[in-house]
């Protein structure tokens, strides 16, 4: 019997990619289904592809905006009496240097990925530590196991969503409550179509789009190793192609990894 029978799941970017495949395997697995995304279009298209007779609702939500995933939160607590599992998931892409990228793109970029998770963590938690049962996943990324070239700002965003839910491993511990870092690496979604390339980017961006080559775990192998990751309860979940290595590149050789990255990508 899964842990997603009958319980409220929120999923945050649900119109395309992990999240509708997070949405349709818990559908699947019987669970009642909170799901948003700023692309309403996407988001009836996931609805439609929902297992007959799921029992789910949308919501168009901006995660950038604080009081609109505060109000989300109202809304899930009215339409469902609570939530019992939070997938911030939504998220996009910047690619540009450091040197290259704007300070109002690097806010556009932390506002989405970064800020979307804090607001998503803050509106959901009461209800749980109130229930004394809840989970939090954070999607973070195999970029927030490692600096990558051309990814600042995405770095910076999915470092701190891993720094905020590591704390919270040890905050929530007794609580009934716990998170779940989920590091995605090379899944087969639209990010790199959908992200934006910074306003001066030149050579130095154009070595990343090398980096979608890799992009072949398929979205649905990917939702499913995630929730099988949660019902055996880890804390952390490296899922996609390479992610492994990455993890492991991040841990054997600290010092030296940026310069591996570098000569693969030349």
């Amino acid at each position: 019997m899964s842990c997603f029978l009958n319980k409220v799941t929120v999923i945050t970017g649900a119109g395309s990619g992990i999240g509708r495949e997070l949405a349709i395997q818990v559908a699947q697995r019987g669970g009642l289904l909170a799901l948003s995304d700023v692309n309403v279009e996407g988001l009836n298209e996931t609805k439609n592809l929902l297992p007959e007779g799921a029992k789910a609702r949308v919501y168009r939500v901006d995660v950038s905006q604080r009081e609109e995933v505060f109000g989300h939160a109202e809304e899930v607590r009215r339409d469902f009496g609570t939530a019992h599992y939070v997938f911030n998931n939504a998220g996009t892409s910047l690619v540009g240097t450091f040197a290259h990228i704007t300070i109002e793109e690097m806010e556009w970029q932390l506002n989405i990925n970064l800020w979307g998770v804090i607001y998503g963590c803050k509106a959901f938690l009461p209800m749980m530590l109130e229930q004394r049962e809840g989970c939090l996943i954070n999607l973070s990324s195999v970029f927030g196991l490692v600096g990558f070239p051309a990814q600042g700002a995405y770095n910076i965003s999915k470092f701190g969503v891993r720094g905020l839910t590591e704390c919270l491993w040890s905050e929530l511990d007794g609580t009934g409550v716990r998170a779940v870092s989920v590091h995605p690496g090379g899944i087969r979604t639209n990010i790199d179509k959908a992200s934006r390339r910074a306003a001066t980017s030149g050579e130095e961006e154009a070595r990343f789009e090398s980096f979608s080559e890799m992009l072949t775990t398929p979205p649905e192998e990917c939702a499913a190793r995630i929730l099988s990751g949660v019902e055996r309860r880890d804390s952390r979940i490296l899922v996609g192609n390479g992610a492994l290595k990455v993890h492991w590149l991040s841990r054997l050789f600290p010092n030296q990894y940026y310069r591996l990255i570098r000569a693969i990508l030349r």
